[in-house]
């Protein structure tokens, strides 16, 4: 049982991967990219689907290989903060929503503040680190929230009604969700 749970996780994991890196490319190819945040949708619903290692590594890989493969985001210096800002979604939505039982919108919310705030302090290193012409941590969040504000809308139209068609399918599974001993 544990090893087609960990078959399955890898698999779902993949595919969202794989949604991450395609839907940038659709959203680009309309003139609709960073605005609509197409990136994080699979991002945000794998951590309502997997374990949270597996989410978190969603999270991380899919800014990562997007950025390799497509250019997008550019490597230096919106990827690094990227991986950090989508890592924490994956595995906020995962906690809160697998483990806290939290409502959809509630985790959603609470995630994308939290994924902003690991975007931010890394923003902060970045600047401290490296001199990047970045902007101050603070303003760096409301500038993403505020240009975002589209994508935010549409991840909180569009995230929740698919969690709610992937439990009454059965996508979403207890065995998916208990912890890996």
């Amino acid at each position: 049982m544990r090893n087609s749970i960990s078959v399955r996780q890898i698999v779902i994991s993949g595919l969202f991967i794989t949604m991450g890196l395609i839907l940038p490319v659709i959203f680009h190819f309309f003139g609709l990219g960073s605005t609509f945040l197409p990136m994080h949708i699979p991002v945000l619903i794998s951590g309502f689907i997997l374990q949270a290692h597996y989410s978190v590594l969603v999270g991380a890989m899919t800014p990562l290989l997007s950025s390799v493969i497509t250019g997008m985001p550019p490597i230096f210096p919106v990827m690094p903060y990227m991986v950090f800002e989508l890592a924490v979604y994956a595995v906020s939505v995962s906690f809160l929503s697998q483990k806290l039982l939290f409502n959809s919108y509630l985790t959603l919310i609470c995630s994308m503040i939290s994924g902003r705030i690991a975007a931010g302090i890394a923003v902060w290193v970045m600047t401290g680190l490296f001199e990047a012409k970045l902007p101050d941590p603070f303003v760096f969040f409301v500038s993403t929230v505020s240009s975002g504000i589209p994508g935010i809308v549409i991840q909180l139209l569009i995230i929740p009604p698919i969690v709610i068609v992937l439990k009454k399918t059965k996508v979403i599974r207890k065995e998916v969700l208990e912890i890996e001993q």
